[in-house]
């Protein structure tokens, strides 16, 4: 039984597909389009579907739309229809200004909803022709069955469904769902009983989205600035947030209208100058959160008596505030859905659908990893590069040249594997460098184009990760944060915030063979089994999908080199004179890049 899951209602529209119980494929729509977050959440854009991430699902599992059983929606839109279910048709406003029409809260609800209602018209009518392959003979009602999936729901089952834990308590802490900011479960086999709800408009996820514009970012985007920022200021203003906020014993808050600019001054300018101010409204508000968090999972593990937490929506992507839960929570284990914002709906929607169809207790599924993107072989690869013209190497010991390289101090693209699916790199699509010098985190913002307040954060053995982090439990999908232990802070100044704390990811054999042998490889030469990891994109710009995304940020960005599956690229021949550079000849003159498929 086939069963793809859909997020599209918002921003970050995705796909993952579901065969009985066991996660295929997932993907981020953004990857392939270069549109970062896919699109911005507007009601103008909620028709757009994720057509190329729902194409590259139907690929890796060698089956057509039509051979889909169910399709799950992250979103119900039956949930805002109160008092319009029976037209048939709805208005927007003309021009600019109308702040209400024909009874909508806001006059393009209608559009925004129309929009979801017609979704599975728009996605056999409405796909590009050059993906239309797998999409034909699809009709609107089918052959497939269409379920429009509560949106917290599907972000409670993204987070306990693929989670290792039977039995465990569910928090979803997200910007808005249908009605809803903030819900509470209880998850049990496959089964989630719905514990608790915040209505909107309380919302801690829009309290840090207004926070963001007001200090001059992208909200529903670049929160992780704010939280990165608040390591630099001091909670001063914490009580004005505080003082916003209640909260009550039974899980349930309110938060009280913000005036920032009349308590704050005037709102950041977008790369304005940043202001002592600035880093302590962020911290303040960074604080605020993790209090009120605090009081409401001591709440759930009162009201559950489960000593497992599992959490999605954006908000669970706030590692500071994940670690604060971790060590002074009631909750032994903390798990978070890597792709915790609305990407991870997709999963939740099909993995919930998928148990429902089944009808079965049973999982079968445990997300060790995220590597369920688009995949290229070696074969794939250097057909590419032969096809581009360009001179490379294919390394005998991929683990143990490349840790020369990055011991010499040298910047590398990292491209293995498919492409992680959530927003953190996590050995696929990484930027790898020694976590020395000091300067090196400097550099690597400078390469990546970004602001220089902005840390960098290590990957470290699994098995050694206590040795030079406080506390260190596994941790693969880089979701928590970790003081730097003393006396190792010398080793690692690139990784060591100014707090003293690096968000880590640790890594075993088991989850990414070559990685982790790079990274041993590394320790071996340097004592150090810790290395940099970040994103492979330059600002503005999505994690590289393809060999051709990696290839084009690898020259048109200040990288030392690229290693891509086997082969190696430099700009400049820093390696012994004896390293045989060559540019291959194309096996077959009639082989193109374009016929090579995605794996």
């Amino acid at each position: 039984m086939y069963t793809l899951g859909i997020n599209a209602a918002f921003h970050d529209p995705a796909a993952v597909l579901v065969k009985d119980g066991v996660v295929l494929a997932a993907a981020e729509e953004e990857r392939f389009t270069h549109v970062k977050h896919g699109k911005r959440p507007i009601p103008f854009s909620t028709y757009e579907l994720p057509y190329n991430a729902i194409d590259f699902c139907l690929k890796k599992a060698g089956i057509r739309l039509t051979e889909l059983d169910h399709i799950a929606y992250s979103f119900d839109p039956e949930l805002l229809l109160d008092g319009h279910r029976d037209r048939l048709t709805v208005e927007i406003p003309l021009h600019p200004g109308i702040e209400s029409l024909n009874g909508w809260s806001n006059p393009y609800d209608g559009l925004f909803l129309s929009s979801i209602l017609n979704a599975p018209g728009h996605l056999v009518d409405g796909v590009p022709l050059h993906l239309s392959k797998r999409f034909t003979e699809a009709r609107h009602d089918g052959p497939y069955q269409w379920h429009f999936v509560n949106h917290h729901r599907a972000h409670a089952a993204s987070a306990f469904l693929p989670s290792p834990h039977e039995k465990a308590a569910v928090l979803v802490l997200d910007g808005r769902g249908e009605t809803v900011s903030t819900s509470y479960w209880l998850g049990e086999g496959n089964r989630l009983e719905l514990l608790g709800e915040v209505a909107l408009p309380h919302s801690l996820g829009l309290l840090y989205e207004q926070m963001t514009t007001y200090l001059g970012f992208l909200h529903s985007s670049d929160e992780y600035k704010v939280m990165a920022l608040a390591s630099f200021g001091k909670p001063v203003y914490a009580d004005y947030f505080r003082n916003l906020i209640t909260v009550q014993d039974n899980g349930q808050y309110t938060i009280d209208p913000l005036d920032l600019e009349g308590r704050f001054g005037p709102t950041r300018d977008k790369g304005g100058p940043l202001e002592a101010r600035h880093f302590d409204i962020a911290s303040s508000v960074q604080t605020v959160l993790e209090e009120t968090v605090l009081q409401l999972i001591s709440w759930l593990h009162e009201k559950t008596g489960a000593e497992n937490l599992c959490m999605a929506g954006g908000v669970a992507l706030n590692c500071v505030m994940n670690a604060r839960l971790r060590d002074r929570g009631p909750f032994k284990n903390i798990w978070a859905q890597p792709a915790a914002g609305d990407a991870g709906t997709a999963l939740g929607a099909a993995l919930w659908i998928d148990a429902q169809s089944r009808q079965s207790n049973e999982r079968r599924y445990v997300m060790e990893h995220v590597y369920l993107g688009p995949a290229f072989t070696d074969a794939d690869i250097e057909a590419f590069l032969n096809w581009s013209k360009l001179d490379y190497k294919r390394l005998d010991n991929v683990a143990d040249e490349v840790a020369d390289y990055l011991a010499e101090g040298n910047v590398i693209g990292w491209y293995q594997f498919g492409c992680e699916f959530g927003p953190r790199a996590l050995g696929a699509r990484s930027l790898l460098a020694a976590p020395f010098p000091a300067d090196m985190q400097n550099r690597l913002n400078d390469l990546k184009d970004r602001e220089d307040f902005r840390p960098v954060a290590p990957v470290v053995l699994e098995e050694l990760a206590d040795t030079f982090f406080v506390n260190a439990r596994p941790s693969p999908f880089m979701l928590f944060v970790n003081d730097v232990r003393p006396e190792k802070a010398d080793l690692i100044p690139a990784v060591r915030h100014t707090d003293g704390t690096a968000r880590i990811q640790t890594v075993n054999r088991q989850q990414n063979g070559i990685y982790y042998e790079l990274i041993k490889a590394f320790y071996e030469k340097t004592g150090v089994p810790v290395l940099i990891n970040t994103s492979f994109n330059t600002r503005g710009e999505p994690i590289v999908c393809t060999p051709r995304d990696a290839i084009e940020s690898f020259w048109t960005s200040p990288l030392d080199a690229l290693v891509i599956g086997s082969f190696m690229l430099t700009k400049s021949d820093k390696r012994s004179e004896s390293s045989r550079w060559q540019r291959r000849e194309v096996q077959q003159e009639s082989q193109e890049w374009a016929g090579i498929e995605i794996q």
